[in-house]
């Protein structure tokens, strides 16, 4: 048997217990899921930091590093392992939108009737439609159709009220995208429920269903002061509030509602669902237009989150929300679409952050009234705020969900750029949304989105559209 010399068996055993330089360098690597970058980013963090140069890394649904890149090469000093890496040199990155109000699976009736009365437009022919029309199976083609829209005009997040909500839950997270859903509560029989007994059923067992879901916050959505009564409201609340649910209502959209409130109640929507005890930090009022100062001092004391929808107001002609004032109230305003039907017609949230500012700036006669940044920040993180999700979502920060837009800067409205906020509200549109990712999964890729199958939904939005036609002609 062979031996070696004794100081080469022991150089050998020191060497053997080495590791490689490889293997000490993947073991000292910092590892991420996700990796985008050489992008501009702006932040909406308390800052409001634009980072030039930037990086964003994440691991599972969280942000772990944003920063500069040299920044980024500092802290991984001893390397990275990506599973994925997104080259963003000369795009942009800002939070995912937020859709504070909206219909979605009524994409499927856009373009039904347009230019009328908000009234009208409900009783005359909108439900009436949905009587008639409104299934599970309507309301999962048309919620998927919607998501697919959303995606591609940068909506990360978004709060719905409508009927059959455990369909749309399903299709919600089947997209990969971030959802309040609210089963909506009315005092006549509902495409989903025929009696208020059946309505309550179905919403405890859908809040039971949803609660504790990482992208679905299931909610309780009493429709409004003036199509649910006093005891269909308080029912709402109570069952929302066993479940620390949300509640989603419609408020003072129109001046009629105010009107008829004031004769029948002797108080505004605001101060009659206050004296009813519905108001309170869990609740998400849409439109709060014909808000006085005394509704915005409650709104405000009660942490209501209130949804300011510019289209739909300016197409119903329903007035104009005193946004600045209920900013400078101190009330909790985000932004959003309405549904997509007869008061909108989109899900466009681009769209609307320009016509927020524009429309406030013609209401008040001053074009200082509502700057660009102000309305990209009532799409993120005033949104988020409306929602109390500000911990979660509407900026991006360490620790906070890695959810957010690249855009596409490479396009003639795109440059030159001398202010990004400016940029993004009032010359970038959905067309230069490029990627999104949500939960730090890409929903959205280099302009396809990867989670609905769009040729199909388009498709179906087809046939159901002939199908809404054909039922009003019997």
């Amino acid at each position: 048997m062979k031996t070696c010399v004794p100081y080469l068996c022991l150089f050998a055993l020191f060497a053997m217990s080495l590791p490689s330089f490889a293997d000490g360098q993947s073991k000292q690597a910092v590892a991420y899921d996700l990796v985008v970058k050489d992008a501009t980013i702006v932040t909406m963090d308390p800052e409001r930091r634009v980072i030039n140069d930037g990086v964003i890394a994440v691991n599972g649904d969280i942000i772990a590093f944003i920063g500069t890149t040299s920044a980024f090469q500092t802290t991984t000093a001893k390397g990275i392992v990506a599973k994925q890496t997104i080259d963003a040199k000369g795009k942009l990155i800002m939070p995912g939108l937020i859709n504070g109000h909206t219909h979605i699976p009524m994409v499927l009736m856009r373009g039904l009737i347009d230019d009328v009365t908000l009234d009208d437009w409900l009783r005359k022919y909108i439900f009436p439609a949905e009587a008639r029309n409104v299934t599970k199976d309507f309301v999962r083609w048309g919620s998927r159709l919607a998501l697919a829209e959303m995606i591609r005009s940068g909506t990360t997040t978004f709060a719905d009220m409508y009927y059959f909500e455990d369909t749309e839950a399903e299709e919600t997270k089947a997209a990969g995208v971030r959802g309040i859903l609210g089963e909506t509560w009315i005092d006549f029989p509902a495409p989903d429920n025929k009696s208020n007994a059946e309505m309550a059923a179905y919403t405890e067992k859908f809040l039971n269903k949803w609660q504790g879901d990482p992208l679905i916050h299931p909610a309780v959505a009493p429709h409004s002061i003036y199509t649910c009564s006093e005891k269909t409201l308080r029912d709402a609340a109570a069952m929302a509030r066993k479940y620390h649910a949300p509640i989603l209502i419609h408020v003072a959209e129109m001046r009629k509602e105010l009107v008829d409130s004031i004769e029948k109640n002797g108080a505004t929507p605001v101060q009659y669902l206050e004296r009813i005890e519905v108001l309170g930090p869990d609740v998400l009022a849409a439109h709060c237009i014909w808000t006085d100062y005394t509704d915005m001092k409650i709104l405000a004391d009660r942490q209501v989150g209130c949804v300011h929808n510019p289209s739909s107001n300016m197409m119903l002609a329903s007035g104009v929300a005193p946004v600045v004032d209920q900013r400078a109230a101190g009330m909790r305003v985000g932004l959003g679409t309405d549904g997509p039907s007869g008061s909108n017609n989109d899900l466009d949230m681009m769209e609307e952050m320009d016509l927020a500012a524009k429309l406030q700036k013609t209401y008040r006669v001053d074009p200082r009234a509502l700057g660009a940044k102000g309305a990209l920040e009532m799409a993120t993180i005033e949104g988020a705020r409306a929602l109390h999700m500000e911990k979660e979502i509407g900026s991006l920060e360490t620790g906070k969900k890695a959810d957010f837009v690249v855009l596409n800067l490479n396009v003639p409205n795109a440059v030159p750029m001398f202010d990004v906020y400016s940029q993004i509200v009032y010359a970038l549109k959905a067309s230069e949304v490029e990627t999104v990712v949500v939960g730090g999964k890409p929903v959205m890729k280099d302009g396809k989105v990867l989670t609905v199958d769009e040729a199909q939904a388009i498709a179906k939005g087809i046939e159901y559209g002939n199908w809404v036609a054909a039922s009003l002609k019997n």
